[in-house]
C-alpha cells in the first residue's frame, strides 16, 4: 500500500502539472521578472526542420510554466539549504544582500573606449566627462560567499584610464562611495544604487563641472516605497530577503520640469508615480528606459547637457536637472540615429557618459556613439 501510494502521488503530480500547463492562460508579461514572456511558436515544416520550433517551444514552456515563480523559489530555497550560495548568477550574500556574479572582461571594453575616443575627436570643443559607477559587489566584497569572484571595477577603470583620450575627464566615484558604504547607498535586492548613493556622487562630480552643488539640507527627502523588490530578487529567487526602501530627494525650491520620452505623453516632473503600484518600481524615476528622453526646466541658464547612459542615470539625473536648462538623454541600446548629428542639431556642448562599469565593459551598443 505504501508503494502504491507513492506511485499514485508521483503520477498525480506529473499529470497534474501537465494538465495545469495545458489549460493555464498564457501571460504576455511577467511582473516578477519585469520582462515580456515568450509566446507560443507557430509550427511549420521549415521551423520544425531547422530546429527553431523546438528551441522556441522550450523557451515558451519555461516562460509559461505553471506556478513558475513558486517552483523557482522552492529550487532556490532548497539549494540554499544544502549549502549552495548562488542561483542564476546571483550570490546569496551576507547582511541579506544579493550580489551579481561578475562577467569576464572581453575586448568589448576596448571597443567601447575607442568609440568614446572617436566621439571626442569628432567634437574637439565638447566638454566630455566619463563616469563609471561601481556596483555593490565592488564595494561589499566582505558580503560575498567564500570562494566567490570579486568585482571587476578596478580592472575596468585601469584599462579605461590607460586608453581614454586625455582630453576627457574620467570620474571614478569608488573611493567616495566607499566612505559611505555603511549607509544604504545600494539596494540589497537590485543592481542599482540608491538615491543616497547618487546624491553623494552628484555632490562631487558637479564640482568638477564648475557648478556649485546643493547641500543635503536643501532637499526634502521622502520615502516613496518600502516594498521594492529589484532585479536580483527576481533572478536569485531568494524569497526570504526583505524589501528595499526607495527614497526621493527633491529640492525644496525646485524648478518646474517637463520630460519628453520618445512618443510617450509629456511627463510633468521627474517622476512617474504609477510605477510604485507595479513590480518595476525603479522606473518611478523618469518612467523607465527610452531611446531619447529630453528634460526641460525653467532654469533659463543656457546650460544644455547630452547624456549617454544606462539605467544607473535615472536616479542620478534628478540631481543634475536642478542645474541645467535642458538634459538630453540617449540610451544607445534603443537609439539608432546619429548621436553626432543629434548633438549638433541641439547645440549641446557638455557631454556626460554615465554607465555602471560592468555595463560599460560589455554593452556592444556603445559603438553607436561615434556615428
Amino acid at each position: 500500500m505504501k508503494n502504491w501510494l507513492l506511485i499514485g502521488l508521483f503520477l498525480l503530480f506529473i499529470f497534474g502539472i501537465s494538465i495545469a500547463n495545458t489549460f493555464k492562460q498564457d501571460q504576455a508579461f511577467s511582473e516578477f521578472e519585469n520582462r515580456p514572456l515568450a509566446e507560443k511558436p507557430t509550427l511549420t515544416f521549415q521551423t520544425l526542420k531547422d530546429g527553431r520550433f523546438t528551441a522556441d517551444f522550450e523557451t515558451y514552456m519555461i516562460d509559461q510554466f505553471f506556478a513558475k515563480t513558486f517552483w523557482t523559489g522552492v529550487k532556490a530555497q532548497t539549494e540554499q539549504a544544502i549549502g549552495k550560495r548562488e542561483n542564476n548568477g546571483i550570490y546569496f550574500g551576507k547582511q541579506q544582500m544579493l550580489l551579481e556574479k561578475p562577467a569576464e572582461i572581453t575586448d568589448q571594453l576596448l571597443k567601447n573606449i575607442e568609440a568614446v575616443n572617436a566621439f571626442q575627436e569628432q567634437h574637439p570643443n565638447a566638454n566630455v566627462t566619463v563616469m563609471l559607477v561601481p556596483t555593490a559587489i565592488d564595494l561589499y566584497p566582505e558580503n560575498l560567499p567564500r570562494y566567490s569572484n570579486n568585482g571587476k571595477h578596478q580592472e575596468i577603470m585601469q584599462t579605461t584610464e590607460n586608453k581614454l583620450d586625455p582630453k576627457m575627464t574620467l570620474f571614478d566615484p569608488f573611493n567616495l562611495l566607499k566612505k559611505h558604504k555603511d549607509e544604504t547607498i545600494f539596494f540589497r535586492t537590485d543592481h542599482h544604487w540608491t538615491a543616497l548613493g547618487a546624491f553623494y556622487t552628484y555632490d562631487e562630480i558637479i564640482k568638477s563641472l564648475d557648478i556649485q552643488p546643493f547641500s543635503k539640507d536643501d532637499f526634502h527627502i521622502e520615502t516613496v516605497s518600502d516594498e521594492f523588490y529589484g532585479s536580483f530578487y527576481a533572478k536569485g529567487n531568494d524569497l526570504t530577503i526583505p524589501a528595499d526602501t526607495i527614497e526621493q530627494f527633491e529640492l525644496k525650491n525646485t524648478a518646474k520640469f517637463e520630460v519628453k520620452r520618445d512618443a510617450e505623453p509629456l511627463l510633468k516632473g521627474l517622476y512617474e508615480p504609477s510605477y510604485l503600484e507595479k513590480r518595476d518600481q525603479y522606473s518611478y524615476f523618469l518612467g523607465g528606459n527610452y531611446a531619447n528622453t529630453v528634460i526641460t526646466s525653467d532654469n533659463k541658464n543656457g546650460k544644455k547637457l547630452l547624456l549617454f547612459k544606462d539605467s544607473f542615470a535615472h536616479i542620478f539625473v534628478p540631481f543634475l536637472a536642478n542645474h541645467y536648462e535642458e538634459i538630453h538623454m540617449l540610451d544607445l541600446r534603443y537609439y539608432n540615429i546619429s548621436a553626432a548629428d543629434y548633438m549638433d542639431e541641439h547645440q549641446l556642448t557638455d557631454v556626460l557618459v554615465l554607465y555602471n562599469s560592468p555595463n560599460f565593459a560589455k554593452d556592444a551598443s556603445i559603438y553607436k556613439i561615434k556615428y
